[in-house]
């Protein structure tokens, strides 16, 4: 049901193609940092920005899938946790390091506490999942 529906290419391809492309980018620049690779502020920031639009679209698929096509895809949502995984290790590290602007409270807890953020993300959609199938899964 997901695949045949009209969100399911959001920007006129599929959107799979542009989770292909875009987990391509973000394994090419997790292998250069392995390698020794160090960017700039404004490339961390790019980044930062484009898994804000990363994050930002799959909650926008999430509540499609949820409430307006009703049907939930596995794929999909293993591709919600690593879109958010992703986000907030990305801002942490822009926020410990300095690049994006925060408190000192705000650096020292994700300092130690970066699971946090991510683990409490996607234990709410996991909520919002339970709760819009609850009927389904109990009779």
């Amino acid at each position: 049901n997901i695949m045949k529906s009209d969100q399911a290419s959001a920007f006129g391809f599929p959107n799979p193609m542009l989770g292909l492309v875009t987990y391509g980018m973000v394994v090419a620049i997790g292998t250069a940092l392995l390698a020794g690779a160090r960017y700039r502020r404004w490339y961390w920031l790019g980044l930062n920005a484009g898994t804000l639009f990363g994050v930002g679209f799959c909650m926008w698929l999430m509540y499609q899938s949820l409430y307006e096509i009703n049907a939930l895809c596995l794929w999909c949502s293993l591709a919600w946790v690593a879109t958010i995984v992703m986000f907030w290790y990305v801002t942490s590290h822009n926020v410990r390091n300095g690049l994006l602007p925060a408190p000192r409270a705000v650096r020292v807890f994700l300092d130690e506490f970066t699971w946090v953020l991510p683990v409490l993300h996607t234990g709410i959609i996991g909520m919002l999942i339970l709760t819009r199938w609850w009927d389904f899964w109990t009779s």
